[in-house]
């Protein structure tokens, strides 16, 4: 059930909004003054407020202030004995959804009231699909739904049962580790070990004991015997990261040892056979590397049987709602938070970003704002620093000589009619692209 909370000082106006309000099938919550507000709403975030301009500790507007920090989507409507336009246009400002008079006209205010139960509704509604279309659009920890990723996924489930070598190629952050998982996780091998070697980190000189293993005694320092790499994945698959960083020497002894699925630990004179599929995954540009000799041919045409490229952020931003809904759910959970997502504001902060960490970077990003919020909701304030200077006003220049100069209002009626126009007539989409209620956009039009 929807609640709505009432905030005023007047006992009888308090009783006048419960009466008015009790066949809408709302759970009704009042509050005497700020501090009682401020409990209320902490405890059961009411979807609607009802707040009287004029409290006896505190002003409506910080209260109001002090509301959507905490819940970004709220619908506070503000009431007044006192109407102004200075103050509806200050008020509608700062984020309440109406401003209205005292005293209340309650077939107003019951008309009000059944718009927010709507929109209300149908939030929750959008909520509930949303997560429903994210739950269908993962694939072994990988999100999205734009036809560059669905075309990866479709690549992966072909392959995945035969494979014995693939190659993954895409930019930093993209997730071709995820992509390396997911290859695995749909393989015969899947029950089998999943390891990683990460190439940049390994040394010239302990290249063949970290990937083939050692015998105790073969060098200073080898007091015991060890598994290398490929042993520790015998039977599953062995995830070879930053490949493009090995040196030619160590890529002709990963060759062999693909080749002939057999290895030869430093120190021993006998070989072990192997049964490792095998995945390397790289940022560099091979085909330049090979033309130079950094990079050996043989290895490549190995490797590149089967190559997947893993796209970056930019060219897959239709996945962009589904990747911010599912980091904060993950952080949400990680953190202990009840978070229900990000707010439209935020999100659409983070959406100007050009993304040159890719999926990484705005996991990262995510991160970091579910950390610091303290709201039901992901919200601008909540962002890492750079985000939040980008959201300051654009800079404003004078307009060309000869340019029609329009008041605000003028200039948002046209905006709102030239979006009503490109979707039809369709006022529910109009609105939703504008980020308002059909009741404001009437009024943006005005029709209202």
């Amino acid at each position: 059930m929807l609640s709505l909370m009432a905030v005023d000082d007047d006992p009888l106006s308090l009783d006048l909004v419960q009466d008015a309000l009790a066949l809408m099938g709302l759970h009704i919550l009042t509050a005497l003054n700020g501090a009682q507000a401020r409990r209320v709403f902490a405890k059961s975030r009411p979807q609607i407020v009802i707040l009287d301009l004029m409290l006896p500790d505190v002003s409506g507007l910080v209260l109001l202030s002090e509301i959507l920090q905490m819940a970004p989507d709220t619908d506070v409507i503000l009431l007044t004995g006192h109407y102004t336009p200075e103050s509806a246009v200050e008020a509608i400002r700062d984020g309440a959804c109406d401003y209205l008079t005292k005293p209340l006209k309650i077939g107003a205010l019951r008309a009000r009231v059944k718009e927010l139960i709507h929109d209300a509704q149908q939030r929750q509604q959008a909520l509930r699909l949303e997560g429903e279309l994210l739950e269908a659009n993962r694939f072994q920890g990988m999100v999205g739904r734009s036809p560059q990723m669905l075309a990866l996924f479709a690549l992966i489930k072909r392959v995945a049962p035969h494979f014995r070598v693939a190659l993954v190629r895409g930019a930093t952050g993209t997730g071709k580790e995820l992509a390396a998982q997911a290859l695995h996780a749909s393989s015969p091998a899947a029950t089998g070990p999943f390891v990683i070697a990460n190439c940049s980190a390994i040394t010239e000189t302990l290249f063949e004991s970290e990937m083939f293993g050692h015998m105790k005694g073969s060098f200073t320092g080898a007091t015991n015997d060890k598994k290398g790499l490929f042993e520790a994945a015998n039977g599953g698959t062995l995830f070879l990261d930053e490949l493009g960083d090995l040196p030619p020497a160590m890529q002709s002894k990963l060759l062999r040892a693909i080749q002939q699925q057999e290895i030869k630990p430093v120190g021993s004179t006998a070989t072990k056979k192997v049964s490792v599929r095998v995945v390397a995954a790289t940022n560099r540009p091979l085909e330049a590397m090979m033309r130079t000799g950094a990079f050996r041919e043989d290895l490549y045409y190995r490797l590149s049987m089967v190559e997947i490229f893993v796209p970056g952020l930019a060219e897959r931003m239709e996945d962009f709602p589904f990747l911010v809904r599912h980091f904060v759910a993950q952080f949400a959970a990680d953190y202990g938070k009840k978070l229900s997502g990000m707010t439209p504001r935020a999100q659409a902060l983070l959406a100007r970003h050009d993304w040159p960490g890719n999926v990484r970077e705005l996991e990262n990003a995510i991160g970091s704002a579910c950390m610091m919020a303290y709201g039901e909701f992901v919200d601008e304030q909540d962002l890492p620093p750079f985000f939040q200077r980008q959201a300051g006003p654009a800079l404003i220049t004078a307009p060309p000589a000869g340019v029609e100069l329009l008041s605000l209002e003028l200039l948002n009626q046209r905006h709102a009619r030239a979006v009503l126009e490109h979707f039809e007539g369709n006022k529910s989409k109009a609105a939703k692209v504008l980020g308002v209620t059909r009741s404001t956009l009437y009024r943006l039009l005005g029709e209202g």
